[in-house]
Formats: C-alpha cells, sequence, structure tokens
C-alpha cells in the first residue's frame, strides 16, 4: 500500500508554463485528496485520473489557488457525468472570504436556480479533519495578513505549507512525526513568500526534508537545486513513508 504526493504543477501565480501550484495524495496510485485548485488545475487532474477529484484541500484564496473551482462548479452541475458533490475541505477562517469571492455572485449559473455549495459538500475545519479514516492536521503560516493562509500535515507522512514566508518555528512543531515538507520557495523572496536564502535559517534537519514548489521558471528551478534543495517538478510523484500509526486516531 503505497502513498505519494503528486505535483500537477508548482509555479507562483505567473507559472510560466509550470502550472499553477498543486499535488495530490495518492494511495496505490488513486487520488486521495487534491491539494487547492488554481485555474488550470482541473484539466491537469482530470488529464492525469480520468475523472475529477473525490476531496480538495485549500490553502488560502489566491485566485491561482482556487480560480479553478468555478469552473468546476460547472462541470459537477452541467456536465454529462453528473458526479456527486466533491468534500471540500476550507479552515473555518477562510470560509466567510471564500463566500464573499466565490460564492455571492448573483446567479452563479446564468439560468439561476443554482447555489455555489450546491456543487460541493463544504467542511469546514479548523486543527483538521479526518478524511478516508485518517486524521489531516490543519496548521496556520505566514502569507499576507494573519489568519488567512493554512498548511496540511499527514503526520509521518508529508507536509504541505501552501504559499508562506519562512515558518521553521511552526515546523518544528507540526512535523515533528517525519516525512518530506512541501514547501512554497522562490529563488527570491518577498513579503508574501520564502526565498531561497530564507531557507539559511531553517535547521539542518528541516533543510534535508524540504521539496521546493511555487518558483518562478525552470530556470529557477535549476538554481534552487544548486543550492543544495530537493525541487518538485510538474507532473513528479513523490513517494511518502506511511502514515504514522496515530494519524487514524487523533482528533
Amino acid at each position: 500500500m503505497n502513498w505519494s504526493l503528486r505535483f500537477l504543477g508548482t509555479g507562483s501565480a505567473e507559472h510560466s508554463g509550470l502550472g499553477h501550484s498543486a499535488a495530490v495524495l495518492e494511495h496505490d496510485g488513486q487520488p486521495v485528496l487534491l491539494i487547492d485548485c488554481g485555474f488550470d488545475v482541473i484539466p491537469r487532474f482530470v488529464q492525469r485520473y480520468d475523472g475529477l477529484p473525490p476531496a480538495i484541500f485549500l490553502t488560502h484564496l489566491h485566485l491561482d489557488h482556487v480560480g479553478g473551482l468555478e469552473a468546476l462548479f460547472s462541470r459537477i452541475m452541467f456536465g454529462a457525468e453528473r458526479l456527486p458533490p466533491p468534500a471540500l475541505f476550507v479552515p473555518a477562517a477562510l470560509v466567510p472570504l471564500m463566500q464573499s469571492r466565490l460564492a455571492d455572485y448573483p446567479n452563479v449559473a446564468a439560468e439561476g436556480g443554482f447555489n455555489f455549495w450546491d456543487a460541493f459538500r463544504l467542511v469546514p475545519c479548523s486543527r483538521g479533519f479526518w478524511w478516508q479514516q485518517h486524521w489531516f492536521d490543519v496548521f496556520g503560516t505566514r502569507h499576507h495578513r494573519p489568519g488567512t493562509s493554512f498548511g496540511l500535515v499527514l503526520r509521518g507522512c508529508f507536509t504541505y505549507t501552501g504559499d508562506t514566508r519562512p515558518i521553521a518555528d511552526i515546523l518544528d512543531d507540526v512535523a515533528e512525526a517525519g516525512g518530506p515538507i512541501a514547501h512554497d520557495c522562490a529563488l527570491h523572496g518577498n513579503p508574501s513568500h520564502t526565498g531561497v536564502d530564507d531557507l539559511d535559517t531553517y535547521p539542518g534537519d528541516l533543510r534535508t526534508r524540504l521539496l521546493l514548489y511555487h518558483y518562478a521558471s525552470e530556470d529557477d528551478a535549476q538554481a534552487l537545486q544548486e543550492r543544495g534543495y530537493r525541487v518538485a517538478r510538474p507532473g513528479q510523484a513523490v513517494e511518502l513513508p506511511p502514515p504514522a500509526p496515530d494519524a487514524s486516531r487523533s482528533g
């Protein structure tokens, strides 16, 4: 029973052909959970798995991470498949923002008669959530305003930061059970994102577990590798250790 994390895209908002950053937790090659849903994510998901995601976790509400939800709404509600609503795990602090950003638009369908949430099974979460008999921890990150961005942990298996400034202190706690840490990192940092020089502040044991994504170009990816870091590539599946035994008994 193998676990892996497949990166559908690894680019920044401008992505330069790398695809908007998103990843899929796989179990024995089957999709378990999609993390983030930018504009080009659903076509990449369908091409890979020949179907729609059973569940989605959103790290934050910038459109390169949620812009694909409108097209997904249309496909679920009006596509030939007539599929059941996927579980949509959203940190509770983001639900009011998501309502105003995506769900309040008058007549989400031109003919009326439909609500945005009809296409999804919304599951607000704070500390974390259960999915397929495993407990996923949710933690706050540092991206723009406090309380607007979140990461995800399946204990012992993987950590995913979402967009963030450096968070070594947080990762030292939430990722202590092991597994790779998929981490936002560009060649040059800014007030919203980690840069490779920022990683010099991380202790060595954390740095060796980092798997970098959300960079601006293939040239930047090469430069990050030359600094000694592992870099995720679009379409790549990274083998994961199995979840820790307590990952199915927490919450």
